[in-house]
């Protein structure tokens, strides 16, 4: 399964209007809207799951740039949490530059 980063969303989208963008380039097993864990509002991303890789393509080079509810989305395929740079790492980065 491909997991797929959204971005920039509107603050008041919701997961039902994200499935029904996405399902329009295939079938869609998931969808996670991130939430702010102290006051419960939408983060301004998710993480959608498309079973098919080239349902998943389609849906990255079609959305991403484009317009949901007045925002420029920023689509691209999810990094897997092991290739993500820590905070420590991404700290140590600015220091090594300094």
């Amino acid at each position: 399964m491909t997991q797929i980063f959204v971005g920039n969303l509107a603050y008041t989208t919701t997961e039902r209007e994200l499935r029904s963008v996405f399902e329009h380039y295939g079938r869609v097993s998931s969808v996670r809207l991130v939430l702010d864990r102290q006051t419960g509002n939408a983060r301004g991303f998710a993480f959608i799951g498309m079973p098919r890789w080239d349902d998943a393509d389609e849906a990255i080079t079609r959305l991403n740039g484009a317009s949901l509810a007045g925002r420029q989305l920023v689509v691209n395929e999810a990094q897997s949490e092991s290739n993500r740079p820590t905070r420590q790492s991404a700290a140590d980065s600015f220091l090594q530059r300094l």
